[in-house]
């Protein structure tokens, strides 16, 4: 399949902006589930690239000049390539799977969530995966606007409410609390009628989504999209990984100046079937 991908984010600050440094994880790798057939980044300035510890493509964006506005638009086409039960095929990775049994602040397990992690007799399986999955979101019904990316999976938890980036932090803390290794998948999906919209940061669109990979001894990494139940297939176009969010934002930045900003992001993906 392949999908065409537009993202476009704009920041316009109530006052002038001296400088300001933006990292960059928007630009997708070709791998086991992907081909990138065509990519580009438009900034307002150069962008240096490199990778980050997780193997993830890294741009940075220096402007130290005065601002009051920054734009940014991603535009591409990848091909992707149908998962058997969300089996990557791609091996254990660049850094080692100890790495991420190891919660982090987004995914430390309380009382709850091991409840909640032991709801699933074992996870050996991919249909444990699922099992796991499908109780998350019976606990946390999909709804926007109630955490925020600084939240973590126990608050959202408590909350009984949250949005894709907290079922994947849900799964994550659950996997790490039962010693499964389990990381962070920032990317796209072609939205689709009737899929849950995708990101805590973008709302407005569901194709901007995140969900996980799990390490499951014997098998390898089985990549699983928590919000719908179901695993990764050809409409996921993988950007990032990591062991949560923090570390794996499309966007992130700092600043001085600026005052209030208006962040405004738009994101589209259409597919086409493979010839």
């Amino acid at each position: 399949m392949y999908l065409t991908i537009r993202h476009d984010t704009s920041y316009r600050y109530e006052a002038t902006v001296h400088y300001s440094i933006q990292q960059l994880r928007l630009t997708p790798a070709s791998g086991a589930s992907q081909v990138v057939r065509r990519w580009g980044i438009d900034a307002p300035g150069k962008l240096d690239s490199t990778f980050d510890a997780y193997g993830n493509v890294l741009h940075t964006l220096v402007i130290n000049k005065p601002h009051s506005e920054i734009r940014l638009q991603v535009t591409g086409e990848v091909e992707t390539i149908p998962l058997v039960d969300g089996h990557l095929r791609d091996g254990v990775g660049p850094i080692p799977l100890e790495h991420f049994t190891c919660s982090t602040r987004l995914t430390e397990a309380d009382a709850a969530i091991r409840e909640l992690a032991a709801s699933v007799p074992a996870l050996s399986s991919s249909a444990h995966l699922i099992q796991l999955s499908e109780q998350i979101v019976q606990r946390v019904k999909y709804t926007s606007g109630v955490t925020e990316v600084t939240s973590t999976a126990a608050q959202a938890l408590a909350l009984g409410n949250g949005v894709c980036q907290d079922h994947a932090h849900l799964m994550l803390a659950c996997c790490r609390a039962r010693g499964v290794p389990a990381r962070y998948v920032s990317g796209y999906i072609e939205p689709g009628e009737g899929r849950a919209e995708g990101s805590p940061a973008e709302d407005s669109h569901g194709a901007s989504h995140a969900w996980v990979d799990v390490w499951l001894e014997g098998t390898g990494w089985i990549s699983v999209d928590v919000t719908h139940a179901a695993f990764a297939s050809e409409i996921y176009c993988r950007l990032a990984v990591a062991r949560d969010y923090e570390a794996a934002a499309p966007v992130r930045g700092r600043r001085i100046g600026g005052l209030e900003e208006q962040l405004k992001v738009s994101v589209t993906v259409s597919a086409q079937l493979s010839q």
